[in-house]
């Protein structure tokens, strides 16, 4: 993975001022490191040069849980340092007023099983103006939003 993340912090790094940004959920976070994922090629092609991404600090749980029950604690710290190199990364937190929002998308969403992610990523996206969403999660796209993995 430490390969993977010096060549994509030279690929975003070159980013053009003004690009529009991208959500990125858990799932597309593990199909472009796990190389057996099904849609890793996709993934693979779309964080060669990221436009500026926004993902939730309840992504980054997951994906280092994810990591960490799949593979080891390697593998879970590997993950965080990519996550720390990737730019432009900007991690939207999680505390009061973020539970308040969310939790108005559980509301809004009540006939789905939505995880807390899943709706604090729905209310990141609607309070950024977002829309389009680097995942594989049907969840996701819920209020409207174009999933990569559909283009």
């Amino acid at each position: 993975m430490a390969r993977k993340t010096e060549h994509r912090r030279r690929a975003g790094a070159a980013n053009p001022a003004g690009r529009t940004e991208a959500y990125v959920d858990t799932s597309g976070f593990i199909a472009f490191l796990d190389k057996s994922d099904s849609y890793h090629a996709v993934f693979d092609q779309l964080f060669a040069v990221p436009p500026a991404l926004v993902t939730s600090s309840l992504v980054i749980a997951e994906g280092h849980g994810w990591f960490l029950r799949r593979y080891d604690r390697h593998r879970a710290t590997e993950f965080l340092a990519f996550v720390e190199a990737l730019k432009p990364l900007t991690v939207q937190g999680f505390d009061a007023p973020e539970l308040v929002k969310s939790r108005q998308m559980l509301i809004a969403f009540s006939d789905q099983n939505l995880t807390l992610a899943d709706a604090h990523g729905l209310a990141v996206m609607k309070d950024r103006k977002i829309g389009t969403c680097w995942s594989t999660d049907r969840h996701l796209s819920l209020t409207g939003i174009k999933l990569a993995t559909t283009a």
